[in-house]
């Protein structure tokens, strides 16, 4: 497990104070939450440019909730 060191000027330990009162954790649940909200949103952004590469070439298709429906009543079936 590593240590990590981190320097906060005045406002910010004012506010990390403020974010550990108001969710009742430690600094450090607070601190590595918003290191997997980072995260998680550059995961969301990876996807996204994805999409929109394979939108540019043609090669995404979209459906009906319906056509999704059905699809999923047919893999039953065939299970």
């Amino acid at each position: 497990m590593a240590i990590v060191t981190l320097r906060l000027n005045d406002e910010e330990e004012k506010i990390l104070e403020l974010l550990v009162k108001y969710f009742d954790a430690d600094k450090s649940k607070i601190l590595k939450e918003a290191m997997w909200d980072k995260f998680e949103d550059l995961r969301d952004r990876e996807i996204i440019e994805n999409f929109e590469k394979k939108n540019k070439v043609g090669k995404v298709q979209f459906g009906s909730a319906n056509d999704l429906i059905r699809k999923i009543e047919k893999k039953k079936k065939s299970a």
